[in-house]
Order: structure tokens, then C-alpha cells, then sequence
């Protein structure tokens, strides 16, 4: 019988900042070969599980830990950091804080040149393990001219390297546009199969992950396991929902339509679910059952964009011909794959950079004359990398900063603050330094920090990256309120299930051009622009096929309003 290559007995940790335990109890045993998925809600100890895994504890974050650790068959408290990474490899969530070369071929070469490894050996290891990820025409690229999902093959490349037996990924989606955290999880499973490594991966969304199949879920809250089982058995109970995680979309639609979940259908992909004639015809009655949602009316242009054109310096044409009118008090998706000008046109939107050609209006104004400041002060700007954003130490004062900075009174900035705080989740910390907390966690103060200046339109950069469902919940229900109120958000994202829930309409880019204009629903059963812009067609989609139902896109609308109805009422 094989031994655990991970071994954790009633193992405990308690960071020396803390009065509590964050780890408890906790009996996990991980064999060599598997891959697991190791989920929970923000701070339910995954990363803190990580970190111990990896050795950042206790050499990087002090701590006192009970019970027993092993790796490999040696207790990591007889371990140094070094030893540990000489069998743990780890690629963060925050990509950019990993590298360290100046080309990516330096920066996979980082290991190795520390191990004193001769030259030409060391050629040959970068070369060879860039072909493995599939990197190996940038190797002489500088890592910040990379896309994310590129990025995240030339951090796999570090740490396969070393030839450790372990690899973690900590979030390897958050980020990533969908079909290229599609190719993500098709790379670590063709990785696994093909070196026989160990892998852990943490990450909150679930049904993305489990477009390949791994050998079992690893479920956490306050600290514990919770659940430890193969993706079927898992699957076909409730604990997910009851743990603050979002199952995948197929399964709450089968239960919507009265449908049970058992181990047999096999539930853990929509390509290996298998249904019956009877459970396919309570799909389709719950269909033809539903009636037709309104249509959208017409609304008041709030900001329109008419051919806009934009190059930067170095001659990239990010910008060709824009087109959109954004409708006061809407709430719109932008979405396209990584560099396809989403960003660009934010940045000229808010004034960061100045179009050729074209013209922008607000509110029936020409803008061009509009300063920063002046923008500004109608469009706030929530920007994809927190740490671009945060300029103060403590939480508090950071969300407090615009405000100072409009000399608005002590006695008025105090509730504001502890309000957005509250609505962000993040009023416990309000005291805390920023520096302690996690990226999900500090692109919920950049969040905060902007809707504490009550613009009239908000434009958020991936807003929900790295946040648990609970969370994600609460920001995009606040948002939704301000977009009740009649305020305008404009969300570019990489999320799927967030256009689908909450955008009335989305614009893809591609290209550095519009491509459509559509719901969200038309867009993610329509194959051509999937295809084009980097999408992934929700498993709704497929779901409807794999029933037989023609109409896949009134069945994906119908899904989201029946699930407004049964969240919001």
C-alpha cells in the first residue's frame, strides 16, 4: 500500500498575531499522483493549509503549530525552508510578486542558478520545461510583457524546474479570461499525467476546476475539514451550498427542475453527466414551464462612445472604431479575452489616456475637455491589480483618503467609511494594516475606497477576482443595489457566472473592436463569439443540448430569472 506523500495528524496552527487557532484538528492524508481540489470560503484556513504545506510557515509567517506535519515521510518541524522547496513547488494567485528574472528564461532559470547547476545543463532543463508549459517562444520576453495566462506558464515553469513532486496552485484562475483558465486547468492535468506529480490546488471556482477531473474535493470552514471525497459523492449532497461555495450551474438548474443528484449520474462535469429520458423531460417541463421575461425598454444614454480609436506609443492599435452607449443606471458586462482593449477603453473613459479619433460624451457633454479630477468626479474607477490602487497603510484611512482629499468633514468620512466597510465585509479589519491582508481581501478596500465617493457611474476591473461566493454575493448585491438606485456599473470581467447573473447587457471586445451586443445570454450560446473572444459557453448551454432542447438561450435566460426570483424575490 502506497504511503501519503502529505501527511497531516491532528495538526494545528495559530499565527502568533492571533488569539485563536486558524488551523484545527486537521487529518488529511495525500497520496503521491493525485491532484486535489482543496475549497472553502475566504478564510475558512486554505491558504494558511498551503503555507504550511509550502514552508512559508512558520519561516515567513510565525506561529505555533500542535500535531504533525510530514512530507515525504519527514515531519517538516525537522525541515528548513530550503528542504521544503526542494519538494514543494508553488504558483501563487499574486503572479507578479513570483517573479524575479528580467526574461522569462532568467526567471525559470532562478532555481537552478541557486542549485549552482552548470550552464548548459541549465539551458537545457528552461528549454525543456518551457516546452511543457508551452512558453517556450517568449523565453527571452520580459515577464511583465506577458498576458496573465502566460504569466501564470512561465511561474509552473519555476517551480517544475526544481523537479519537486509536489505543485500547488494557489487560485490559478483568478484573473485569467475563461477560455485561457480553461487551457490553465488542461495544462496542470496534462502536467500531472505526464510527470506523475502530486498537485494541490486551492480555488474558489469549483466547476472550472473540475473541467478535468481530479481525485477528490477537500472542503474547509472555521479552520476544519469539513468534507473529504470524490468529486461524485461530493457532488450529489448539499454541503457546498451550506459551506458558502457555488456548485456548478448544471446541478442548480437540475434542482431547480426537481431533478435528484446522485453519485451514478456522475455530476462532477457536464461532459461525464449522464441522465435519464425522465430526468431529461423534467428539464424540459420546467423549461416550457417558464414564461418569457420581459423586454428590455430603452433607456436615457448616460456616457456614448463613437468611434473611438486608440494606439499606444509603441504602436500597439488597441482601439478601432468603439462604438457604445451606456444607459443611465444599467448594469453592463464587458468582456473579451486578455488585451482585447477592455482595459484601454476604461483608461480612456476615466481620462488615464486620450484617444486619436472619436468622441466621448457624458450625459450629453463632450468630454474632452474634462480634466481627471473632473471625470472623476462622475466616474470612479476600481482597477484590477489592488496593489496599483492602495496608497495608505491602514484600511481605514485608505477608504477614507478620497474623502479627506475633498475635505469633507471628519465627523461625515467616519460612517461613510465603517458603511462601505461593512457592505465589503471588511469592517472587523477596519484597524488592521493593509499589508495583512489577503489580495481578495485588498481588492475589497479598493472597492470600498470608491464607492465611498459616490460616483454616478462606477467601472470595476474584475471586481470579484479572488473571492469566495459569500463575498462575491455581498459586493455584486451591493452593486446591484447601487444599480437599483440608478446608478450606472460597468463590470469588465472574466466571470461567466457573474455576467450571467447580474448584467443586463454585455459588449464583447476582441481585437481592439466590439464584436457584440447582446444579454448575456446570447452571448454565451453563440459558438462563433465564444470562439472569438476567448469565451467559455456556460454548461447551461450544454445542458440544454444534452436535453434536447433547441433553444438553448431562452433556457440559459429563463435560469437567470429563476434565479433573481428565488434570491431577490
Amino acid at each position: 500500500m502506497k504511503e501519503p506523500i502529505i501527511k497531516f495528524e491532528d495538526f494545528g496552527f495559530q499565527y502568533d498575531a492571533q488569539a485563536e487557532p486558524t488551523l484545527k484538528n486537521i487529518n488529511l492524508e495525500i497520496y503521491p499522483g493525485e491532484k486535489i481540489l482543496i475549497a472553502g470560503p475566504s478564510g475558512c484556513g486554505k491558504s494558511t493549509l498551503t503555507h504550511c504545506m509550502n514552508g512559508l510557515i512558520p519561516f515567513a509567517y510565525p506561529g505555533e503549530s500542535t500535531g504533525k506535519l510530514s512530507i515525504q515521510n519527514k515531519e517538516t518541524k525537522k525541515l528548513s525552508i530550503f528542504e521544503i522547496s526542494r519538494m514543494v513547488g508553488t504558483v501563487l494567485q499574486d503572479l507578479d510578486g513570483q517573479f524575479i528574472g528580467l526574461t522569462v528564461a532568467e526567471d525559470i532559470a532562478f532555481a537552478l542558478e541557486n542549485a549552482c547547476v552548470g550552464q548548459e545543463d541549465m539551458k537545457k532543463a528552461v528549454r525543456q520545461v518551457a516546452r511543457q508549459v508551452g512558453i517556450e517562444g517568449h523565453l527571452e520576453h520580459s515577464p511583465d510583457a506577458l498576458s496573465g495566462g502566460q504569466k501564470q506558464r512561465v511561474s509552473m515553469a519555476g517551480v517544475m524546474v526544481n523537479e519537486v513532486g509536489i505543485l500547488l496552485f494557489d487560485e490559478p484562475l483568478a484573473n485569467l479570461d475563461p477560455a485561457t483558465g480553461k487551457k490553465a486547468i488542461e495544462i496542470i492535468d496534462r502536467i500531472q499525467k505526464e510527470t506523475g506529480a502530486t498537485v494541490v490546488i486551492i480555488e474558489h471556482r469549483l466547476e472550472d476546476v473540475l473541467w478535468r477531473d481530479v481525485d477528490r474535493i477537500v472542503l474547509m470552514k472555521d479552520g476544519r475539514i469539513v468534507k473529504d471525497a470524490p468529486p461524485d459523492e461530493l457532488l450529489s449532497t448539499d454541503v457546498l451550498q451550506e459551506n458558502g461555495i457555488r456548485e456548478p450551474l448544471y446541478l442548480t438548474a437540475l434542482k431547480y427542475a426537481g431533478v435528484k443528484i446522485t453519485p451514478e449520474c456522475r455530476p462532477r462535469s457536464i461532459r461525464s453527466l449522464t441522465l435519464t429520458e425522465e430526468d431529461q423531460k423534467k428539464v424540459r417541463n420546467w423549461f416550457h414551464a417558464r414564461k418569457r421575461g420581459k423586454e428590455k425598454q430603452e433607456g436615457k444614454a448616460l456616457l456614448t462612445a463613437d468611434k473611438i480609436d486608440f494606439t499606444y506609443e509603441n504602436g500597439f492599435h488597441a482601439l478601432k472604431d468603439i462604438r457604445i452607449s451606456i444607459d443611465e443606471g444599467e448594469l453592463l458586462a464587458i468582456v473579451g479575452t486578455n488585451g482585447a482593449g477592455k482595459s484601454t477603453f476604461s483608461k480612456v473613459v476615466c481620462g488615464f489616456e486620450k484617444q486619436q479619433l472619436g468622441t466621448l460624451t457624458f450625459q450629453g457633454q463632450d468630454m474632452k475637455n474634462y480634466s481627471i479630477k473632473e471625470r472623476a468626479d462622475r466616474i470612479g474607477y476600481v482597477m484590477q491589480n489592488p496593489n496599483q490602487m492602495i496608497s495608505k497603510p491602514m484600511i481605514f484611512d485608505e477608504v477614507a483618503f478620497g474623502l479627506r482629499q475633498r475635505n469633507v468633514p471628519e465627523s461625515e468620512i467616519t460612517p461613510k467609511v465603517e458603511e462601505v466597510l461593512k457592505i465589503c465585509g471588511l469592517y472587523p479589519f477596519r484597524k488592521w494594516p493593509v499589508s495583512a491582508l489577503s489580495f481578495g481581501q485588498k481588492k475589497r478596500v479598493t472597492i470600498a475606497s470608491i464607492l465611498a465617493l459616490d460616483p454616478q457611474m462606477i467601472i470595476l476591473d474584475e471586481p470579484t477576482a479572488g473571492q469566495d461566493y459569500r463575498h462575491y454575493t455581498e459586493i455584486m448585491e451591493f452593486l446591484n443595489e447601487l444599480h437599483g438606485r440608478g446608478i450606472t456599473v460597468v463590470m469588465i470581467t472574466h466571470d461567466m457566472h457573474l455576467m450571467l447573473e447580474y448584467a443586463q447587457r454585455a459588449v464583447v471586445f476582441s481585437g481592439g473592436q466590439v464584436i457584440a451586443n447582446d444579454t448575456s445570454a446570447n452571448i454565451l450560446t453563440n459558438p462563433e463569439i465564444i470562439e472569438r473572444a476567448n469565451l467559455k459557453e456556460t454548461s447551461l448551454y450544454d445542458l440544454s443540448l444534452l436535453c434536447g432542447i433547441e433553444d438553448s438561450n431562452v433556457f440559459v435566460q429563463h435560469f437567470i430569472d429563476y434565479e433573481k426570483e428565488e434570491k431577490r424575490g
